[in-house]
């Protein structure tokens, strides 16, 4: 509409020109003259009109996109405070996540020390009922002793009533007396005899694994006892009956080798001369 008015006046304003040219009456002229200006006058008064209203129009817009502007930017500071206030509960949550991390692995950290600790103390209550049980059975089996030396014979009547029945064939009796004896009485110099005819009776019966165990009795706790060439002796010969010939041959020549004047020597060098051994080769 604005665009056709302001094409109507350029018309009338190069009619105007056109006609001020040409030859007309003086007072046609005039009149026409008159009336372009009138019709100027108004449409300057309309364009005024129109530029007022657009004035006003774009005032309208112009407020509008202030208030616009500054709700946007309200709205945008709202975001902005909100993002902030996300931001800093996230931080505050996850630094209470980490501290309560931190408290909870103390809180292990506690609880293992303190599985340390109780399996250490559980550890020191079993050794202390441990030791309390070995002490109660140790006093209990002194007590036994106490009881069965206060009823078991003199160690001498002992000695002599097992030895009495050995010499008679008595060689279960035997066993049981010997076998009292060294429980009774082991500290004494005659419990290594004990224990060597232990082993012969053994030997006889072909138990040569019980007669080879109370030999090493007598070698091992009575190492200079008036039995222990004879205990050796035997021994390899136990083991030769066992088919353990190297390790019987090397016992007969440790004979020879720590008894070389005894009668115990002599037998071993016999036994390893039938054998076709040297008898003067030790390992």
């Amino acid at each position: 509409m604005k665009s056709n008015r302001f094409t109507a006046v350029f018309t009338l304003l190069l009619l105007l020109a056109f006609s001020s040219l040409l030859p007309s009456p003086a007072f046609a002229a005039s009149k026409e003259i008159i009336q372009l200006q009138t019709q100027v006058d108004q449409l300057q008064q309309q364009m005024t009109q129109m530029k007022q209203s657009f004035d006003e129009r774009m005032g309208v817009m112009r407020n509008l996109l202030e208030k616009n502007t500054d709700a946007a930017n309200k709205v945008s500071a709202a975001i902005d405070g909100l993002q902030s206030s996300i931001n800093k509960q996230q931080t505050d949550r996850a630094a209470q996540v980490d501290q309560i991390s931190g408290q909870i692995q103390a809180l292990n950290d506690t609880m293992d020390e303190l599985k340390v600790r109780l399996a250490k103390l559980s550890k020191q209550f079993e050794d202390m009922q441990s030791a309390q049980q070995s002490m109660a059975a140790q006093q209990a089996q002194a007590q036994q002793q106490a009881q069965a030396m206060a009823q078991a014979p003199p160690p001498d009547v002992l000695y002599n009533n097992a030895l009495r029945d050995y010499n008679g064939g008595n060689n279960d009796v035997a066993m049981q007396e010997f076998n009292d004896y060294v429980k009774f009485y082991p500290n004494t110099d005659l419990a290594g005899n004990a224990y060597f005819y232990v082993a012969e009776i053994a030997y006889k019966a072909g138990d040569y694994q019980k007669a080879i165990a109370n030999y090493d009795l007598v070698l091992q706790n009575f190492p200079g006892g008036n039995k222990a060439a004879a205990a050796q002796l035997k021994k390899g010969l136990a083991l030769i009956e066992m088919g353990k010939e190297d390790d019987g041959v090397q016992e007969l020549k440790h004979v020879i080798q720590r008894y070389p004047r005894t009668n115990e020597a002599t037998q071993a060098r016999d036994k390893l001369r039938k054998m076709g051994q040297v008898a003067t080769k030790t390992r």
